[in-house]
């Protein structure tokens, strides 16, 4: 790691500092032998989550605490490392003879631990943003340092099953024992326990939810319904939904043959400009997905880095980690709920 990782980043904004307080705060509350954050960010974390200001419905614009007016939800997909020998997504064409590993995916994988990760940590610290990491577990276990690293700046470490089996014809007993492994892993390599979860390409089996909450687990992603976090029925308690995305996320438009680093920045901006505009009258978040080997590459981070240092000049606009959202939903007695999960 660079001299610049191991160090704190600058203070931010007073109107981004609520949000990192935040984050740190229910890290800290979450995480055993994770990176440590003071008593006093623990108790501001606590009471944002219960502030009169965090009302999902209030006509005068304040649907997030201290008058935010929206909200960036960065993922940051740890996976590289946990892909199978052959067959796992990337440009390659699938024409191998039977039998041989692809090896030029391969280092297309490892470009996301050797280089994506480390670059896009440094640009979520230029601009003082805590993410979301969702971690397949092998891929923790290959790379533990560098997962431990993601934990150390202050990031969520949350749960992407142990490796890339698809979840959906498992049984509900090979699901729990899959979704378990993947969270021990997280937690042994980070020591910080995952309360968020993500499936592979969004496809789960119709027991998914119910073994999330028999696990412990507080929200999941995968539902690209609504543009806020919202609280769900499962197994008769609450459990909340923060919302994925697939057009802000550079493994659906880029991946090396799609869109251009370009075309990204605009989506992202235009995507913003419409939310930001909402967000005067309504709780708005923008969901933003970058993958490792995707993300993290030079033309993806100048994207980012300028589409950021946009978004993050208008007054009013945050960033959070998932937990966070999550823990802030169900604490606002106005979020929204929806009668039936999907």
């Amino acid at each position: 790691m660079s001299d610049r990782s191991r160090n704190e980043t600058p203070a931010s904004p007073p109107r981004r500092r609520f949000v990192r307080d935040a984050a740190l705060g229910l890290a800290a509350a979450a995480a055993a032998g994770g990176a440590a954050a003071s008593g006093a960010h623990a108790a501001h974390a606590a009471g944002l989550a219960s502030a009169p200001g965090a009302r999902g419905g209030d006509a005068d614009g304040e649907h997030w605490p201290e008058h935010a007016r929206l909200v960036l939800s960065i993922s940051m997909q740890f996976e590289a490392g946990g892909e199978p020998e052959r067959g796992a997504d990337s440009p390659f064409p699938d024409n191998l003879p039977a039998g041989l590993p692809d090896l030029a995916a391969r280092t297309w994988f490892q470009y996301g631990y050797r280089e994506g990760v480390p670059r896009l940590l440094d640009l979520w610290d230029k601009h003082g943003l805590k993410v979301t990491s969702h971690m397949v577990g092998a891929a923790a276990l290959k790379s533990p340092e560098l997962a431990r690293e993601i934990v150390r700046r202050g990031h969520e470490a949350a749960a992407h099953g142990m490796d890339w089996r698809s979840q959906a014809g498992m049984s509900r007993e090979e699901e729990t024992r899959f979704v378990r492994d993947g969270m021990d892993a997280v937690e042994r390599v980070t020591g910080q326990r995952p309360r968020g979860y993500n499936y592979n390409w969004l496809r789960r089996s119709p027991h998914t939810l119910s073994v999330l909450r028999e696990l412990g687990f507080v929200y999941h992603i995968d539902d690209l319904s609504r543009d806020e976090p919202f609280i769900v029925p499962v197994d008769g308690g609450d459990f909340v939904v923060v919302p994925y995305t697939l057009h802000c996320n550079d493994i659906a438009l880029i991946e090396g043959r799609h869109f251009s680093s370009r075309q990204f920045y605009e989506q992202l901006k235009d995507e913003f400009d419409q939310l930001y505009a909402e967000g005067a009258t309504r709780r708005r978040v923008m969901s933003i997905s970058t993958h490792d080997r995707i993300g993290g590459r030079p033309a993806v981070v100048r994207a980012l880095d300028e589409f950021l240092g946009y978004a993050l000049a208008r007054p009013g606009v945050v960033g959070a980690r998932k937990d966070a959202l999550a823990r802030w939903t169900l604490a606002d007695r106005n979020s929204r709920r929806e009668p039936v999960a999907t």
